[in-house]
């Protein structure tokens, strides 16, 4: 839990001076995977971790930024280009700067200080948390109040072309946008989305992160991105009109599917099935009926397994020892996949004993420690006070 207070201090002590405070949220998919570039529908919720920035404004067009985390600074000019090399993580702060000014925003120069408690590297979507808060940090002190969606978009295009990750558009979207005490249920396509409310008195949302990261996880995602435009291509033959396989229904799927060689067969029905599968679950939300989105869960998993093939071994294995457990309604892998984290939901009254069974079992078949974290459904990216 990052404390504010003490971030506050701690900017005061290197520049002297009291700074505004920002905060953007972490996120957890609950369901809804590999269908944000295909144009469908994800149902995200932020995590209670969040990125914090203590930022003034200063009198030049420096920005100056420190990461506690990191113990690491950088500064660069705006009016100056900069040559920085690639995977610096000051390649999201200047991204979000550039970007900002190009989309008219004309910032002054600052002084940042980021702290954060989103675990890296977990699928919790730690970068949208920093871009963000980092947005909202620049924006605000320069005097703009930037719209959140047009917010989530310049972070979106910052990962693009300052990070090199092309990326849909949910994790900046729900850090962004999202209410507490809710999902975010968003049309990847259009950029509408409702607040559906989570209740969390009864079973929790707990996130375990595997703590492995296979290699493949970069070079896979492109290439699933290229069979779901291969998938698009074909049948657009048989079905005028189809831009994405968000288009395209299960009934159409099922006619054509003969006509796609197996491979791009099965990702297809992946995208296809799951965008059902996804506004199926905002539907179980909307009545509060936790056993059917979990139920949807379980089959998610199986898809992104079988037929999207994104899944490995450890987070399999979460799977499995999560569906040993009587009181977990749901579970499966979340975020790109090739390691990362699952997501389960939890019967609260038993949760403790949850928590211990997996961990325990996890270790014993992997000798790998799990990090397991319990969140509620938390707000999206604002300014705060200490």
């Amino acid at each position: 839990m990052i404390n504010r207070k003490d971030l506050v201090a701690k900017f005061q002590e290197l520049h002297g001076r009291e700074p505004r405070l920002f905060r953007a949220p972490g996120r957890v998919n609950l369901i809804g995977e590999h269908t944000d570039y295909n144009g469908g529908f994800v149902l995200p919720m932020a995590i209670d971790k969040e990125t914090a920035v203590a930022a003034a404004a200063r009198k030049d067009r420096i920005i100056r930024v420190h990461s506690i985390n990191l113990e690491d600074s950088g500064e660069f000019d705006l009016d100056a280009e900069t040559e920085r090399e690639k995977g610096s993580w000051l390649n999201y702060v200047e991204g979000m700067a550039r970007l900002l000014e190009r989309a008219e925003f004309k910032l002054t120069g600052a002084d940042l200080l980021i702290w954060s408690d989103v675990p890296g590297g977990a699928g919790l979507s730690s970068s949208a948390a920093l871009e963000m808060s980092i947005g909202l940090a620049l924006s605000e002190i320069s005097g703009h109040a930037v719209d959140r969606t047009t917010l989530a978009l310049i972070g979106q295009q910052a990962e693009h072309e300052f990070a090199g990750a092309k990326v849909g558009i949910m994790d900046q979207f729900v850090s962004a946008n999202a209410q507490a005490g809710h999902a975010l249920l968003l049309d990847c396509r259009s950029l509408e989305f409702e607040n559906v409310p989570l209740s969390t008195e009864d079973v929790a949302v707990v996130i375990c992160n595997t703590n492995v990261k296979h290699e493949l996880a970069s070079s896979e995602y492109n290439t699933r991105r290229a069979e779901c435009e291969e998938g698009v291509k074909i049948l657009g033959k048989f079905l005028p009109g189809v831009k994405q396989l968000r288009d395209v229904s299960i009934e159409e799927f099922e006619r054509y599917q003969n006509e796609l060689p197996d491979v791009i067969r099965r990702r297809c029905r992946h995208v296809i099935t799951e965008n059902e599968r996804t506004l199926k679950a905002a539907e179980a939300l909307r009545r509060n009926d936790l056993t059917e989105l979990g139920r949807l869960m379980w089959l998610s998993h199986a898809s992104l397994r079988d037929d999207y093939e994104v899944s490995c071994k450890e987070l399999d294995l979460l799977v499995e020892i999560a569906g040993k457990q009587p009181s977990i309604l749901g579970a499966r892998m979340t975020g790109g996949g090739f390691g990362g984290s699952t997501v389960n939901l939890v019967e609260r009254e038993n949760l403790l004993e949850v928590i211990e069974n997996i961990s325990l079992e996890y270790k014993r078949q992997t000798n790998i420690e799990a990090t397991i974290l319990v969140s509620d459904a938390g707000g999206g990216a604002s300014e705060i006070t200490v």
